[in-house]
Order: structure tokens, then C-alpha cells, then sequence
């Protein structure tokens, strides 16, 4: 059973400095505790997945480009997430806007290599299997 993510939820990114909290639009109509719930499909670059501070993603042409100049130290640069698929896995039961619930143990992949990850569902109370 996974812990269902609301907005709000708390994420990490592998190659971010900062968390950073999802938001999910009331689009759907599902709430829980009030909050709009999550699902696979809340992955859109800065309406949903805000920036994590700065990248160190040696992948990212900014970092890589700057890491250059800096004659190979590496040197962060301001994150731009870069996620062009789904959470994965979503709940294989429970639908929310006819897409997999998200849950806590969901991922979303960064373009430039990162992996999100949800640190925080947002709630505790409600649980979806997945």
C-alpha cells in the first residue's frame, strides 16, 4: 500500500539542492482532506514540478557548459526540471481523472538525469494500493 500524494507533497530530486512541493490543480475534482489529490500525469516542468534550487547534473548543458569554464569544477546552475513522461508506477486500483493515482513510492525522471522522488505525501491518512 502507498501513502496517496496530494498538493503540496514534498519532493526530492537525485541532482537538485533544494525539495521542492508539487502542485496539483483542482482540475480533477478529487480532494483529499481538502487538498486536490495527485495522479501519474501531474508531471508537467514548472506548473507541477517546480525547480529544486540549482542542478548538478553534469548531463545539463548549463552545468556542463559552466563546469567547462570553471576549467572542470563542477558548478551548479539553476534548475529547470526537464520530465517529459509519467510518475511511474502509478496505483494499479485507484483512478483519479481516469489516470493511476500518485503514491509516495512513485518516481519521475528528469531529462538530464535526475530522479524525483516524493520524500512527503502531503497526508498520512489515505492509503491506495500501488
Amino acid at each position: 500500500m502507498g501513502v496517496e500524494v496530494v498538493s503540496g507533497a514534498m519532493m526530492s530530486c537525485s541532482f537538485g539542492v533544494a525539495p521542492a512541493s508539487l502542485t496539483v490543480l483542482p482540475a480533477n475534482r478529487v480532494t483529499v482532506g481538502g487538498v486536490p489529490a495527485a495522479n501519474i500525469m501531474d508531471y508537467v516542468p514548472m506548473m507541477n514540478i517546480p525547480t529544486f534550487g540549482m542542478c548538478t547534473s553534469p548531463s545539463n548543458p548549463q552545468v556542463a557548459a559552466a563546469t567547462a569554464a570553471a576549467l572542470g569544477v563542477l558548478t551548479p546552475q539553476p534548475c529547470i526540471p526537464v520530465t517529459s513522461a509519467p510518475w511511474s508506477p502509478g496505483s494499479p486500483t485507484v483512478t483519479i481523472g481516469g489516470q493511476p493515482a500518485l503514491t509516495n513510492s512513485s518516481t519521475c525522471n528528469c531529462m538530464w538525469g535526475g530522479v524525483i522522488t516524493i520524500s512527503s505525501a502531503g497526508q498520512t491518512t489515505t492509503t491506495v494500493a500501488g
